[in-house]
């Protein structure tokens, strides 16, 4: 593992290489399994295989062999793509897209199954010689198709896959896959046509990819999408309804939406829904130049485990996994509001605020400050990172984020910043330390309580 002070200690990312899409979570013989896209050879998008890890209890995470490999003279010969994990009939088998060299953005739809079912590592996977779905229907003169997601709905199973049309307009695309050998067509689920995702989320986005649906508690089914402009840009989700549609079809009923997270480093979020929760990874990329990730060898982390849900007004609601507790420390750290206090490369700090309230995180030599801004009466929440610079050409502006501002909870684990708002709101984004930086916390303002925890290795049991 990398000995680079920016290097995440405590999420999920491979010894070394390249780390993109979560892909694949899934429970199996009580282990939590999770897939990731990963380049072994070299911190760079190419040769993408399937990384994967295990855990019982989501924070000791234990590396197996990769998963899938590309296939020469394959359909997944130039990588194996994003997709899922699906219990089919008591066989784990992963359900991925597949391209070749000449896919020009279209890929197929493959499947894999573990060769040993009742191994609980899953340590060995055999695909499929020929794809389930050679490509996008006919007729629909789609351009970007990828990413298949499977999930159960009105007591059948059903895909979904993510696609752009030739005229700029994304969609999300259904099949009936009951059989999960034999896909059959059924319909655009939802396009950017629809009034109420043309109003969250613009017009900017050529294609939806990882769609990823999920039910909460209160019957309400949740659409989670990653918007591509060319490139990755944002992630989004619209909360809404199944409905049927057609002639052994579905559709989804948009009821209301927002940006799921509001950082700049946060895209192609994967789901798995249990039967009292559902889990939420992210992938955040690296904001540095290339040349600093080639000289670390390293690139990519996957987020923390997230709880997603909605409130009653059709929001989302996020957290932190409550198994995350186990990574503190006996003892905090802080306790109190108005302390100077030195920080370590990795804690859990939460921040409540009566009033307007400003929490500290970075210093630099020049004096400029790493801030969170909670304002409850003008109900936002502002990141302003100060002079800390970003590679990445979408800049380095303050984050306002509407939310109560009454609490904030940060996990930081080395470069990797995720801000958990009120409940409401998720900022990820990537900090790296120069050698004059110093981490301090400095809580100013009207803070009621202020509460951090140092992150430590978990001891087994």
């Amino acid at each position: 593992m990398s000995h680079d002070p920016d290097a995440p200690r405590f999420r999920v990312r491979p010894p070394g290489g390249w780390i993109n899409d979560p892909n694949g979570p899934f429970r199996w013989r009580d282990r939590y399994h999770l897939f990731y896209q990963h380049n072994p050879d070299a911190p760079v998008h190419a040769n993408v295989h399937w990384g994967h890890v295990s855990t019982p209890d989501l924070v000791h995470w234990e590396h197996h062999p990769i998963a899938l490999a590309p296939t020469p003279g394959g359909p997944d010969e130039a990588g194996c793509w994003s997709g899922c994990v699906v219990d089919d009939d008591g066989v784990p088998t992963a359900v991925y897209t597949g391209v070749d060299r000449r896919h020009t953005g279209l890929g197929t739809v493959c499947l894999a199954r573990a060769v040993v079912p009742d191994d609980e590592t899953l340590t060995d996977w055999k695909p499929l010689p020929t794809p389930v779905v050679a490509g996008p229907p006919a007729g629909l003169d789609v351009v970007m198709f990828r990413d298949p997601f499977v999930f159960r709905s009105g007591g059948r199973r059903w895909a979904l896959v993510g696609a752009g049309h030739a005229d700029g307009t994304p969609s999300v695309l259904l099949y009936d896959c009951e059989d999960l050998t034999d896909w059959r067509f059924a319909g655009v689920l939802l396009d950017g046509n629809d009034p109420v995702a043309a109003d969250v989320f613009g017009d900017k986005a050529v294609g939806w990819e990882c769609p990823q649906l999920y039910t909460t508690a209160s019957g309400a089914w949740v659409l989670v999408l990653s918007l591509w402009d060319g490139d990755p840009y944002a992630t989004g989700y619209l909360t809404g309804r199944l409905q049927p549609h057609g002639d052994g079809e579905l559709g989804f009923e948009a009821r209301t939406g927002g940006r799921l997270d509001h950082g700049r480093d946060f895209y192609a979020p994967a789901v798995l829904q249990e039967p009292d929760r559902t889990l939420m990874w992210g992938w955040s990329w690296e904001a540095r130049a290339q040349g600093e990730i080639d000289r670390a060898g390293w690139a990519g982390v996957l987020t923390a485990p997230r709880i997603v849900d909605t409130h009653p007004d059709g929001a989302l609601r996020v957290a932190p996994a409550p198994e995350l507790q186990l990574l503190r420390t006996a003892e905090p750290f802080v306790t109190a509001p108005d302390r100077r206090v030195p920080l370590p490369r990795s804690y859990d700090l939460t921040v409540t605020a009566h009033g307007r309230t400003t929490v500290s995180l970075l210093r630099s030599a020049s004096g400029a400050q790493l801030t969170v801004r909670l304002d409850p009466d003008q109900g936002t929440v502002t990141l302003d990172r100060g002079d800390w610079p970003r590679a990445r050409p979408d800049g380095a502006a303050p984050i306002v984020v509407p939310a109560p501002g009454r609490q904030v909870r940060i996990l930081v684990d080395g470069s990797l910043f995720e801000l958990f708002l009120d409940d409401r709101a998720t900022v990820t984004e990537r900090v790296y330390l120069r050698p004059d930086d110093t981490p301090e916390l400095v809580v100013s303002g009207d803070a009621t309580t202020v509460t951090g925890w140092e992150l430590v290795p978990p001891t087994p049991d």
